[in-house]
């Protein structure tokens, strides 16, 4: 875990999903595997040379960009796949129930933080993966706020999703909390924004992190 900014007032904590919200490195890889296949598929590629025309896309506009990561979807939108087909790709596509189980800890975890702050998804799957995923961690009821890639039709870092999550939760930037495992995708922006970041290295970061929290506030408290 690698703290960036704790906001002085925290009221809400907004949380990126996959390979933040659960650590499974299987379906990390399947997801963007079978992504790639299907845009090999409709390309009349074989799927090695879709790897090395997504991977060089990729390099091409992170040296134009300083080093910055660019998401999959950004990436088929630059090789002529607009979000819109990305969003149709995905729900027919991912079925996350494959891959992942309940989680009691993360589900205690969020629900220690519920007590306290307002919560929600970002995520650059669709609305409706991203639910499909959090109801097979068993914890969709606690984060009932999921902004996902049709929501906006951008995908993150754009700064639409993220707005339009402050605005649902009633928050302006300086009282929220960013929340991800991807710097550039998931915390580059929002701390541009004034937003609290924490990076993180996969669920088990997550599971600290109300301890994490009030640790932190009893130390402010305490300087104060």
């Amino acid at each position: 875990m690698e703290i960036y900014r704790i906001p002085a007032t925290l009221e809400a904590i907004i949380f990126d999903i996959d390979s933040t919200l659960y650590t499974n490195k299987e379906y990390a890889i399947y997801q963007n595997d079978i992504q790639i296949r299907h845009f090999a598929r409709l390309e009349g590629m074989d799927y090695e040379e879709a790897v090395q025309r997504v991977a060089h896309t990729r390099s091409q506009w992170s040296a134009q960009h300083g080093g910055q990561s660019l998401s999959l979807g950004n990436t088929f939108c630059l090789l002529g796949h607009p979000i819109e087909e990305s969003i149709r790709w995905r729900e027919e596509l991912l079925e996350p129930a494959q891959f992942l189980r309940r989680d009691e800890r993360l589900r205690a975890s969020l629900e220690a933080l519920s007590h306290r702050f307002r919560l929600a998804c970002l995520t650059n799957n669709p609305v409706l993966v991203g639910k499909k995923t959090l109801a097979a961690l068993g914890v969709e009821h606690l984060l009932p706020l999921v902004i996902g890639l049709d929501s906006c039709q951008a995908s993150k870092p754009h700064p639409a999703p993220f707005l339009l999550a402050l605005e649902k939760l009633h928050c302006p930037p300086e009282n929220c909390l960013a929340v991800g495992d991807r710097y550039h995708i998931d915390l580059a922006l929002p701390l541009e924004l004034g937003m609290g970041g924490i990076l993180v290295d996969g669920v088990a970061d997550v599971y600290q992190l109300p301890a994490t929290l009030a640790y932190i506030h009893h130390k402010s408290f305490q300087a104060t």
